[in-house]
């Protein structure tokens, strides 16, 4: 009956729309819509998956470059386009919004926000964006700075925009909103800096908020709370959650969702706890971890209508290793043990492949799909059977687990052919040195607020070492068989940090990896058959559409995001120099564009003043550096290709010029914030002294 109902609602919404409009009718039969792509997953399965076959394995050799466009931001490139009656558009980094004609490239308008370029420093994982949502005759988005903005879609002109976010806390919007029935759904992200998560629901004509889902208690509910709210209470420390502006708890709900109509649920995915440290989180008696910290890293069902709780399954209780559960969600049916199964299926950070009943939150199966030492499986009530000597917000002792924070997948978006059965999965391998940080205190002005000492795994400057430590580091793209439970095939990529997948009728899987390559691979058995060079790493996923019958595939190009800011640049280069040429690029058939040619990465030489302070003043720096520096200039002062190199900086030799840039704040504009309110002038001076310190080690170990 609700169906019945809703579909007649979709059908009275659609009449109000106008004859181009998006309504429920075009939003519950998008699939069925194989020339537009019209929300984020293409449909609300999520499935990234179109039945498009005009480019097929037969002929996919003959793709060639239709139109590109150049774009005005130079960091991580992460959105997926819509495309909508021969009109293509999109989000680029610090949440720009384009238009262009989907066949030619021509320039329709574009959009920009304006966001503070100080906000910046509220962003854990660069200054990305990762798409809109359509309804009626508009466009909206989430800018970094958390508004929630409505354009209209012919012309780019603002309609209504509304703050959703406390914006004197670290909250930031990089993800897409869904809209189910004219209700516009958004998160946001700031776990790591101490915010609280939720995710809420607006009027997508008025602006007006519907309902807010918190996803962990405020340290003060009571009987007037909600029941899940109350639940949760029970597996908190609930005077510690209490206690600091800066101990929000986390749980942010940053990206992923999809909806089923028939069951009318609404799943998302929540994020990681504030801080990661679960030991100052949620401390039992003995100082140490306690509790399942709902609903922290956990998939949640609720009803779109209302924000009202139905389910959810926690991927990892007491979460203390930034295990989000805001990876890519995927609805499908399939048989499984001989039953049809209505699924959801996720593979999270932690390393498990799950597959659940979307109807009931129950498991139906959990295995790993990367290499894992945390835990050794799930147990009959669905809990991971933890490694103890990895519990380190228990033991109080460092530990090297494997999947790290990136996790064994990250915010890349999976894709599922219903035809083979396969989840295809831009995986990723690392491990990561946890160690607890002593007598830690949150800072609610700046800077991470995770608990760690993330200093504790740099590497010693010895280039041989780091080369060798890098080498363990891989990215694949896996084609994960969910009734078998296991890879039916792999493809070994040459960086780690790869793009995220589209697959289609034509028996292809689309993707962009690290090193600037944008390829198809047979979706049977993972053969490459076609590879085009982007000129810069590819980490958005890519879309398929028609114009006038002819399929055109898509893919915005560029560069960033976490592991780029943070990975150590010299060893990016030994792979080939991975630089951030934003561009959307656009293939057909038959196609013969070129881009331009490739520019050179040209890095200032390495000529840093000579280390002349005292270790003390060294490892003051090198503590400071780690807590309020690593998220963007990478760990240990090793630079990258995205943001600025320190150990290059000009401001190494002039102390004055140090403290404008770090505590003064004459480049906010430009990202760098003032960190006045966090470090003094003697600790920002020690940062200084350490990066001369840390380029000095290299120069000497042989990097230019």
């Amino acid at each position: 009956m609700k169906r019945f109902a809703f579909v007649l609602a979709a059908a009275l919404t659609l009449g109000a729309c106008g004859e181009n409009g998006i309504g429920s009718n075009q939003l519950l039969n998008a699939g069925d819509d194989t020339a537009n792509w019209i929300t984020h997953g293409r449909t609300y399965t999520e499935q990234r998956f179109s039945p498009l076959d005009q480019v097929s394995t037969d002929n996919v050799s003959e793709l060639g470059l239709a139109w590109f466009a150049d774009m005005d931001t130079a960091r991580g490139q992460e959105a997926t386009p819509l495309v909508m009656d021969g009109r293509l558009y999109l989000t680029t980094a610090w949440s720009k919004v384009k238009a262009y004609d989907a066949a030619t490239g021509a320039p329709l308008w574009e959009y920009d926000p304006e966001v503070p370029g100080e906000t910046a420093v509220k962003a854990c994982c660069d200054t990305v964006n990762r798409g809109l949502a359509a309804w009626g005759e508009s466009l909206f988005l989430g800018t970094l700075d958390g508004r929630l903005v409505k354009l209209d879609r012919e012309t780019g002109a603002v309609q209504w925009e509304k703050v959703t976010v406390d914006q004197s806390q670290s909250y930031t919007v990089t993800g897409a909103p869904r809209i189910i029935d004219g209700k516009v759904i958004i998160g946001n992200g700031g776990a790591e800096f101490g915010v609280r998560g939720y995710v809420a629901a607006y009027d997508a004509g008025s602006g007006d908020e519907l309902w807010r889902f918190y996803t962990v208690p405020a340290g003060t509910e009571d009987e007037n709370s909600p029941e899940y709210l109350q639940a949760a209470a029970e597996t908190w420390n609930m005077e510690v959650l209490a206690s600091s502006d800066a101990i929000g708890g986390g749980g942010t709900v940053w990206d992923s969702m999809a909806y089923d109509p028939e069951l009318d649920l609404l799943y998302f995915g929540v994020g990681n706890g504030s801080p990661w440290n679960r030991a100052y989180r949620s401390p039992g008696e003995d100082g140490t971890g306690e509790g399942d910290n709902l609903y922290l890293s956990s998939i949640v069902a609720v009803r779109p209508d209302t924000g009202e709780y139905v389910w959810h399954y926690q991927t990892t209780p007491g979460e203390t290793w930034d295990y989000t559960a805001t990876q890519h969600i995927v609805l499908a049916d399939m048989e499984i043990e001989g039953q049809p199964r209505k699924v959801l299926m996720q593979a999270p950070k932690n390393g498990f492949f799950y597959v659940i009943d979307r109807e009931t939150g129950e498991l139906i199966s959990g295995e790993p799909y990367v290499g894992m030492n945390w835990a050794t499986g799930i147990d009959e009530n669905g809990r991971p059977i933890e490694n103890p000597e990895t519990r380190i917000d228990q033991t109080g002792q460092p530990a090297l687990v494997l999947p790290g924070p990136l996790g064994g997948h990250n915010w890349h978006p999976m894709a599922y052919h219903p035809g083979e059965n396969l989840v295809y999965i831009p995986a990723f391998e690392a491990g990561m040195l946890y160690a607890p940080e002593a007598d830690w205190k949150p800072d609610a002005a700046r800077g991470f607020n995770v608990g760690f000492d993330l200093s504790a795994g740099d590497l010693p400057p010895d280039m041989g070492i780091r080369r060798e430590v890098a080498g363990t580091v891989s990215g694949k793209l896996i084609a994960w068989d969910p009734v078998a439970k296991e890879a039916r095939w792999t493809v070994e990529h040459p960086g780690p940090w790869n793009g995220g997948l589209l697959a289609t009728g034509g028996g292809l899987v689309f993707q962009g990896n690290q090193q600037g390559e944008f390829s198809a691979y047979n979706a049977t058995d993972g053969e490459k058959l076609w590879s085009f060079a982007a000129q810069t790493g590819v980490v958005a996923p890519p879309i398929t559409y028609t114009v006038d019958g002819v399929q055109y595939v898509a893919v915005l190009a560029g560069w960033g995001g976490a592991f780029a800011i943070t990975a150590d640049g010299a060893l990016i280069d030994d792979l080939a120099p991975v630089k951030n040429i934003s561009r959307l690029l656009v293939f057909r058939l038959g196609a013969d564009g070129e881009l331009p040619a490739e520019p050179e990465l040209a890095a200032l030489p390495l000529d840093p003043p000579p280390s002349r302070a005292s270790g003390e003043t060294i490892a003051l720096g090198g503590e400071k550096y780690a807590r309020y520096c690593s998220v963007c200039h990478a760990p240990a002062a090793v630079g990258s290709t995205v943001l600025p190199d320190l150990r290059r900086s000009g401001t190494l030799s002039n102390a004055a010029s140090w403290q404008a840039v770090v505590r003064e704040g004459i480049l906010q504009d430009r990202g760098m914030a003032s960190f006045s309110e966090s470090l003094s002038e003697s600790e920002a001076d020690a940062i200084r002294a350490y990066v001369i310190h840390r380029a000095n080690e290299d120069k000497a170990g042989g990097l230019n």
